[in-house]
């Protein structure tokens, strides 16, 4: 009996050494160097068990030994692997590997609008952006998405991301506009919105948007045009915003209601989706008399407070572009639009 007992604690002993030595090599192997020769990107799809991960792993050269990654991952089951877009380092271990699908720990992308943009430009970008899924079911009115940078992950909607840029743009009005200076000609926020887009569009120069929105608060003050050459071109263009070629005389004359020198008051809405810094000028507009602004031939505007002296800072800009005079010293401006 005795000996047995002894036989059996040896086989017992031999066991346990096997097991340990078998945890040790595994241990080893799960944290040397993958096969994996460069970064790689792999997409786990929602609702996929253990067995399909590790096979989309190991086809895309991530891992080379399925067991030890599905023995290491039900070892820690409850901890579970998540679906969503993965970004592996060159020879990622696997140990690695599975940290990081523990974690969740998936691609972030970013999407980011620029200020400016039309809605048909901002659709434009949506569409090829990477990553998203579904199509757009309504456009979004102009003058409704906030530009800024967005982040997403693999699988994402396009609807919802066209959400999260209307929420934040009313979430700016909603900020923004208990703070407005006294005795603005602009009524809600809506027309602050438009009022916004037409600033945005008029300079580069962020220095200039608080003279630019004053001199049009101006005129609707006094009952003036607004005269703004973005308005005719978002009218022309049919709300793409751009045109290729300049702005004639006879498009002055283009019937519709968002050409601002053939119609009194502000455009029935929004020419462009304009930023946090376009709509604060409007909100808070430099004190200015001047009633008139043109282009200076050097990116930025020479501003008047009379139509004599506006004719005048015309004539200046004729000569420029007819190179008889020179221009005024070049003025830092944004990245173009």
């Amino acid at each position: 009996m005795n000996r047995w007992l002894a036989r059996f604690v040896i086989v017992l002993a031999l066991a346990d050494a096997m097991a340990g030595g078998f945890l040790v090599w595994a241990k080893a192997r799960l944290s040397e160097p993958g096969p994996v020769p460069e970064q790689t990107t792999v997409v786990i799809p929602k609702g996929a068990n253990s067995s399909a991960i590790a096979a989309t792993l190991g086809e895309a050269g991530v891992i080379d030994r399925r067991w030890l990654f599905l023995l290491e991952a039900r070892l820690l089951a409850k901890q579970g692997l998540q679906a969503g877009e993965y970004s592996f380092p060159a020879h990622v271990s696997l140990a690695a590997v599975i940290d990081l699908l523990h974690r969740g720990q998936v691609v972030v992308h970013r999407f980011t609008i620029a200020e400016g943009l039309t809605v048909f430009q901002i659709m434009a970008q949506l569409r090829q952006a990477e990553g998203l899924t579904g199509g757009i079911a309504v456009p979004p009115d102009e003058g409704s998405l906030m530009p800024q940078t967005y982040f997403y992950s693999f699988g994402d909607s396009r609807d919802g991301l066209v959400m999260r840029m209307t929420r934040a743009m009313n979430e700016l009005l909603d900020e923004t506009w208990p703070t407005r200076a006294a005795n603005l000609p602009v009524t809600n926020k809506v027309e602050a919105l438009v009022l916004a887009s037409i600033v945005e569009r008029e300079t580069a120069i962020p220095e200039e948007r608080s003279h630019i929105a004053a001199v049009f608060l101006n005129r609707l003050r006094q009952r003036m045009k607004l005269q703004s050459d973005p308005t005719v071109i978002y009218a022309i263009s049919n709300g793409e915003g751009a045109l290729e070629r300049p702005l004639g005389h006879d498009d002055l004359a283009f019937v519709s209601p968002y050409n601002t020198y053939a119609t009194e008051g502000l455009p029935p809405g929004p020419i462009c989706n304009p930023g946090r810094a376009s709509l604060n000028a409007v909100l808070h507009p430099a004190a200015s008399d001047d009633l008139y602004f043109v282009a200076d031939g050097s990116g930025g505007h020479v501003f008047a407070k009379t139509l004599a002296e506006h004719s005048r800072n015309v004539g200046r800009l004729r000569q420029v572009e007819q190179g008889t005079a020179p221009p005024p010293a070049t003025k830092k401006v944004k990245s173009a639009r």
